[in-house]
Order: structure tokens, then sequence, then C-alpha cells
């Protein structure tokens, strides 16, 4: 058939067209049905029905008016109406103006618009072909297009469904992960709770414990207060008890020192009677110190006990039958006094004692008794020209005070500032002076020469004279020697060697102004009676903190000061004093004689050794005065030194031994061993510290 043969040409006409040469999958209207479902659809004008007109049907027109009748036939004209209908769903017009894409080669693309205009006249029927193959290709386009859009709109559904089904996941998990976290702090917050609660009832048993423990605690307390309060109840009644017996202590002693002068006022019987007065009154000094002793002791230690005070009492017992005995023997001896008056007589000359050579105004001090030859009769006071000495020292001391009186008492503050001045200029000196070298001592002695001399000196960064004021003299002189005597209390005291730069200076200032010497002497005695010797007795009605004054002690708020720190005062003072006798000023006249010299220290050792020993002092007194002056009184007096020198080892020792409580053996037993040490050497060594001719030279 004519048209079957149309048909194939068609067919080889398409596949030789670029379209037709492409590979289209034969499976694809199994896999995509829905994409001709369009064309078993009602006709309708499509949105490129525009296009269409402007395109095609023009070039359509001109071809069906050169078209034969025969072409009227029943195809062509289904194919018209095939074309016509197809150009109904022409795609919609596209501006002729619009510009088309170019290729990379720069090339218009051939896809410029859906249906490009054709370049030579084609068939009717293949125009037609063309047109619905285009329109289909159009139409299949658009409905993959479509379908493209669809799908789309489905994965962006799918997308938001997943999108909203993770963010539904993501709240569940939130919600699960909070959940969780709820659960952990519940769980947290339980075991916190229940820590919580362990603890509470942890600390309730700790405050249940400490409760227990505070209760226990508060009855110790209260019976350690009850303790106390009854230690303390004993405490007061003991030191009740103990004032109480420190005062029976006391009146006992007053007892028996108001004995002890009866017993020295039996001594106006010593030249009627052949009675043998000295041993009673050693044993009254001994009973005085014995009782002095245990007062010494309990004061140091707190208070006394009850046998203290028994001891005390028998003391005070044997006293009075000492007293008792001596008025028996004073009666005995009364009735038979005109049968043995001459044999008393010659007793007591032959108990009397030659002295050695004194001071001028005194009496010589009585020679030592021979070896081996017991001398029972000793003295208990000082002679009555060394009491004399010592009074006359002492009102020369307190007329000077009284010079300096409207000095001191003023309130002008022109003249305190001229009194504290004079002070410094007087005393400062005086404590620079040291051992390190001569001349550096000798600028302190000038210093203290030219004060003395009216000359003005240096003191403070100002310049000072005692021309400043009438009374300036006198009140140097005293408050100079107040300081070397303070000096020997308290540097000496602790360092032995500077006795002798102290002594060469007092001694240098003494020979240009006897005035100090006198005073310094005073102020030695006042502090140490020892110096003298004087031994103050007590009187009826003294207080008893006076008289441990006068003894030399240091009293305050009713304490008195320790036996040790006494001791060592002591024998600072009578070590300057054992200095200053046997030195002089090198650089003054070496031919004047020494104002106070070696004789005043053998009548001062002699006087000691013609007394009783005081128990612990007269030991310790004697071993510093011979450490620092046996060598000098050795040169001098030689065989008689010697003697005296034997007579306190066979005569003394016995005495201060008898007198020295087994607590006190100390002193005693340094003395015994200097002096037999001595005794084996036949030599008193040079004391240490004393200034060699080096030491000036320096």
């Amino acid at each position: 058939m004519p048209s079957d043969g149309r048909c194939w040409e068609t067919l080889r006409a398409l596949r030789n067209t670029s379209k037709g040469r492409l590979r289209y999958d034969r499976e694809w209207l199994l896999r995509y049905e829905d994409v001709l479902e369009e064309c078993m659809s009602l006709p309708k004008l499509s949105s490129y029905s525009g296009w269409v007109v402007d395109h095609i049907l023009p070039n359509t027109s001109g071809q069906t008016q050169e078209s034969a009748p025969s072409d009227n036939s029943p195809s062509s004209g289904s194919a018209s109406g095939l074309y016509q209908s197809s150009l109904l769903k022409s795609p919609v017009r596209s501006s002729p103006q619009s510009p088309s894409p170019s290729t990379p080669n720069g090339t218009q693309s051939t896809h410029e618009s859906p249906f490009p205009e054709p370049t030579a006249p084609q068939s009717s029927r293949a125009s037609k072909v063309e047109g619905c193959i285009r329109m289909y290709e159009l139409a299949h386009r658009m409905r993959g297009t479509e379908g493209l859009r669809q799908w789309q709109e489905e994965q962006e559904r799918k997308v938001r469904a997943l999108s909203e089904m993770a963010s539904e996941q993501l709240k569940r998990f939130d919600e699960l992960k909070e959940l969780k976290l709820h659960k952990e702090f519940q769980d947290l917050q339980e075991v916190m709770e229940k820590s919580t609660r362990e603890a509470l009832g942890h600390q309730e048993k700790l405050k249940e414990e400490h409760r227990h423990r505070a209760k226990i605690l508060n009855l110790k307390l209260r019976e350690a207060e009850q303790q106390r309060m009854k230690q303390a109840e004993q405490e007061q009644l003991r030191k009740e008890e103990g004032q109480v017996r420190l005062r029976s202590l006391y009146s006992l002693q007053e007892e028996v020192l108001q004995l002890n002068q009866q017993l020295d006022a039996s001594s106006q019987h010593k030249e009627l009677l052949s009675v043998d007065l000295a041993a009673f009154q050693t044993r009254g000094n001994q009973l005085c110190g014995l009782i002095s002793g245990i007062i010494r002791t309990t004061v140091e230690s707190g208070y006394p006990t009850a046998e203290n005070q028994a001891e005390a009492e028998r003391a005070l017992q044997e006293m009075r039958d000492l007293l008792s005995d001596l008025e028996q023997e004073i009666t005995r001896a009364s009735q038979v006094k005109k049968k043995h008056e001459e044999e008393a007589r010659v007793k007591r000359q032959e108990s009397q004692v030659q002295q050695g050579p004194g001071p001028p105004t005194q009496t010589s001090a009585p020679s030592p008794s021979p070896v081996g030859t017991q001398n029972e009769d000793l003295q208990v006071k000082v002679q009555d020209s060394t009491m004399q000495w010592y009074q006359q020292l002492q009102d020369a001391s307190a007329k000077c005070v009284l010079a300096f009186e409207d000095l001191t008492s003023s309130k002008d503050s022109q003249t305190k500032k001229i009194k504290m001045d004079l002070q410094k200029a007087a005393t400062i000196p005086v404590s620079q002076i040291s051992t390190i070298a001569g001349s550096k001592l000798k600028e302190i002695f000038d210093k203290i020469h030219s004060l003395l001399s009216g000359k003005p000196v240096q003191s403070g960064g100002r310049s000072v004279s005692v021309t400043l004021n009438p009374q300036g003299l006198d009140f140097v002189q005293y408050k100079l020697a107040e300081k070397f005597v303070k000096q020997g209390e308290e540097e000496v005291a602790s360092h032995h060697e500077a006795a002798f730069p102290i002594a060469v200076v007092a001694s240098g200032i003494w020979m240009l102004h006897p005035k100090v010497g006198d005073l310094i002497l005073a102020h030695l005695h006042k502090k140490c009676p020892y110096s003298v010797p004087f031994y103050p007795a007590f009187k009826e009605g003294m207080a008893l903190e006076d008289y441990q004054r006068m003894l030399g002690y240091q009293v305050t708020d009713s304490k008195v000061e320790q036996q040790d720190n006494f001791l060592k005062r002591m024998s600072g003072m009578i070590r300057l004093y054992a200095a200053i006798i046997q030195l002089q000023w090198p650089y003054g006249n070496r031919q004047e004689a020494h104002p106070h010299g070696l004789n005043h220290g053998w009548r001062w050792l002699a006087q000691v050794l013609n007394m009783e020993p005081l128990s612990d002092v007269t030991a310790t007194l004697l071993f510093d005065f011979l450490e620092v002056c046996g060598n000098a009184l050795m040169k001098q007096y030689q065989v008689q030194f010697w003697k005296m020198i034997l007579l306190i080892k066979e005569d003394y020792f016995p005495r201060i031994e008898a007198i020295t409580s087994s607590g006190q053996m100390g002193s005693f037993i340094r003395l015994k061993q200097f002096l037999e040490k001595c005794l084996q050497r036949r030599e008193i060594p040079v004391p240490r510290g004393f200034l060699t001719t080096s030491f000036w030279r320096s």
C-alpha cells in the first residue's frame, strides 16, 4: 500500500535524522508508564501554543496551498488533524529577542529554542511528523520536568519528614539524656542525702562522745579545781604557819641577840673575875650565827619548817643555859675573887697579844701569837679607835651630802641640767676604766683630775666644769667616790682582774685629792662594814630589816638578797680595797707615801684575826684579801706575815670550821687549800690581772 511505503520512508528518514540515530530505551515505557498518560487525556491548549503559531504555522500554511487535492485523503486529513491538534499543545512563545546560550566554542547552542527554525523546506507530512515528534518530545520533557519536580518535591517531603523524624529522635534522645541525667542526679542526690544522714549520724555520735568526754573532763576539772583549792588552802595554811614560824624565828633571833648582848655585858666582870668569858662569848656568837643561818636558808627556800623552829628553839635554850652557866660561873668566881685575883691578872697578861704596825692615829694591831699557842681570848667588837675612825668618815660623808643639798633638791631646770652634766662627767670615765691599755687609762685619769681641779672637760658633746655651781665640787667628789665603790661592787665582783685598773686610778686621784679618798672609804665601809672590820650588833628595838642592811645585805620589799649574791658583792669590794692599798699612780711622785698603804692592810688583817669569825663571810673575805694583797704583804712584812699565815692555819681555821655548817664549807675549803699551797711553795703568787710595766707602755 502506498501509505505503508510512505511510513517506511518516513521511518527511514527519521532514522537518518540526528535524533533517529540516538539509542532509545525500549523498556522505558514499562518503567515510566505515566509518561504517556497525557496522551490519553483530553487535549488542552499548551503553554507553548504561542511559539507554534509564530514559528510553525506560517510555514505550514504555504505548503498547504501548494498541495494537490489528492492529498485530501483520509490519512492526510488525519495527519493534518493530528498536527493541528498537536499544535494546540505547542510550547509557550519565547521572545525572538531573547539571547540564546552559546556553546563553549562560541557558536550558539542548537537548543536555543524548543523548536529551531527549519533551515530548509521540508515536505508537509514530514514537517507534520517532525512537529508531532517535537511536540511529543516537548510534552515528554514537560512530563519529565513535572515528574522531576514532583520527585524533588517528594524528596523534599521525605527530607522534611526525615528531618522532622531526626528532630523528633533528637528530642527523644535529649529527653532520654535529660531523663538519664535526672536519674543520675536523683541517684547522686540520694547518695548525698545518704552520706549527709550518715555524716549527721556520725556527727551526732561524735557530739554524744564529746558530751560524754566533756562531762568526764568537767568532772576531772572539778576534781582538779577542788584539789587545787585544797592545795591552795594547804599552801595558804602552810604559808600562814610558815609566817608564824618565821615570826617566831625572828622573835627567837631577837631573844638570842639580846641574850648575846647580856653575854657581852658580862665582859665587865672579865677584869674582876677569873672566869673565861671568851668561851661563852664564842658559843653565843656561834648560836647567833646558827639562827641567822637558819633564817637566811629558810627565807631563800621558802618558809621555815617545824624542824627549823625546833632547831632554833634548841639554840635559844642553849643560849639560856649558856647565860645561866655564865651567871653561875660569875657567882662562883665572885666568891673566890680575892683568892684568884692575882692569878687572873697574870693570865690576862699572858693572853694579850701585841698589835702590828698601824695608822699613826690608831693603836697598832697585835702581832700574832707564836705558832702552836692557842689564843682563846678573841674580841667580839672592833676596837674603839677603829670605830672612832669609822664614825669620822661617815660624818664627813654626811657633811658632804649636806654641802650640795641645794644642788640636788633644786627645781630649776638649768640647775638640774648642770647637776646631770656634772654627774655624767664624774661617773662615765670611771665606767670606761678597763685593762685595754695604759695610755687609755692615763686619759681617763687626766680627765677626772681636770674635772676635780676646776678645768672644763668635754662630756656628752658639751663643756662641763665644777665652777658652774658653787656646790659642784662637793657633788662631783661624792659621786666619783660612790662610783668607784660601785664599780667594785659590780664590775670587780664579776671580773676580778678589773680591780687593778680601777684601783690604780682611785689611788692616783686619792693622792691628789684626799677628800675623794676619805669619801671612797666612807662609801666602802657603809656598803661593806667588814672592810673596817666592823660586825654591827643587833640593838634592842631595831627593826630586823635595818639590821640586815647594816650587815651589808640588800633588802627590797622586805626580801633579803640571796647569800651567794651578798658574798659576791662583798668579795668585789674587798678585792678593790686590797688593790687600792698596794698600788700607786705610776705617773705621780714616787717619793710621796701612799695615803692609805699596806700598813692599813696589815691592820685590817690583824683586827680580823683578833675577832670571832662569821660563818661563810670571814673565810670568803680572807681568801679574796690574801689572793689580791697577799704577795705585797709577804714582800713588806716577810717573817711576820708568815707567822700570821701559820696563826690562821693552826688557830683560826678551827674557829671558822666550828661555826660553818656543812652547806657553807665551800669558802672555808677554798681558803684552806689556798694557804696550804702557799705554805708548801713558801710564796704567795702574784694576783691575776696585776698591772705590769708592759701594761703602761701599751
